[in-house]
């Protein structure tokens, strides 16, 4: 009984909780002299659908970047197929599970908010240690990933001091547009998702009559499960880093989930596409598909030539 009034107790405690978040939501969306707090600017500096949208984007993918070892290590029929399941079995759910409890609890501590309702203080601490010793590893990734596509234009920036300079500078520039506030940074990434996305959607387009369907069938000879499966977890992970802005965004119950779905679709639909054009249309053997690849399979689309190499035959696959 004991326990019984304390988990109602709890459940009485997260409804008064909600329901004031909802309040405090509803005045600052009223624009309102009541409703604006000193030096919140009411509610013109909560993040709208769009700006949300493309940051969610941004924290999971960025564009098809990074995508390649899946090719290169089983193949384009596994990739392709990766990149069509993979999202149903881990993105969606996990996407589903985060609109959930982010709008349940609309705090800008997000999964450690979560875990230090559901198990106390430590695991919460816990969960933010590991989830901000994650992030930095996984962060530090996506400069060397620029510099490597960077590196196929401007072919001194592939070692060296150079690429030392260029992941520093990207860094420091990466980090001066966080200091400038939430709103700068969400119209940003507005504009970074159209620059990244707009190069991969033109070469899909001059791909078109190029594309030959039974290259799609192709698998590589000597398959690397293990770096094909992280290569599709890595790629669409990330979907709960979102709650950590939850407190920040404008009617979140609304605005959440239709994020969180467009994101999803946006995401999936951004590997997928670019991975059947290129596969599709440049006859390579995987091996080839390395880190920045797409800059040349783009250029031989382009150029009408092919980048496979005469020794091989046809049934490298």
């Amino acid at each position: 009984m004991a326990r019984e009034a304390h988990l109602g107790g709890d459940a009485a405690a997260a409804k008064d909780k909600n329901a004031e978040a909802d309040a405090l939501a509803a005045a600052d969306d009223g624009g309102g002299g009541g409703g604006a707090r000193p030096g919140g600017g009411g509610g013109g500096h909560k993040l709208s659908l769009v700006p949300l949208i493309f940051l969610i984007f941004f924290e999971v993918a960025g564009g098809p970047y990074g995508a390649e070892p899946a090719v290169q290590s089983a193949g384009p029929l596994y990739a392709l197929l990766g990149f069509l399941v993979f999202p149903f079995i881990w993105a969606i759910p996990e996407a589903l599970v985060t609109a959930e409890l982010s709008t349940a609890m609309p705090g800008n501590g997000g999964f450690v908010l979560w875990a230090d309702r559901a198990f106390g203080p430590f695991p919460g601490s816990l969960m933010g240690t590991w989830k901000y010793v994650s992030g930095a590893i996984n962060g530090a990734a996506f400069p060397a990933l620029c510099a490597d596509y960077l590196a196929r234009v401007a072919p001194a920036v592939g070692a060296g001091g150079p690429r030392v300079a260029a992941i520093v500078a990207f860094n420091v520039a990466l980090s001066f547009l966080n200091y400038t506030g939430l709103t700068v940074v969400g119209w940003t990434a507005v504009g970074l998702g159209i620059a990244s996305l707009s190069p991969f959607l033109l070469m899909s387009g001059i791909a078109l009559p190029k594309i030959r369907p039974r290259r799609w069938g192709g698998v590589a000879r000597d398959k690397d499960w293990k770096l094909f499966f992280n290569t599709l977890f890595w790629n669409l992970n990330y979907w709960d880093s979102v709650s950590t802005m939850a407190g920040e965004v404008e009617r979140p119950g609304k605005t959440l989930p239709k994020a969180l779905v467009a994101a999803v679709s946006m995401t999936s639909l951004g590997y997928l596409l670019p991975l059947m054009a290129a596969t599709g249309a440049v006859d390579v053997a995987p091996e080839d598909w390395g880190n920045g690849f797409f800059a040349d399979a783009a250029g031989a689309i382009r150029s009408n030539n092919q980048l496979e190499q005469p020794q091989l035959p046809f049934n490298y696959y």
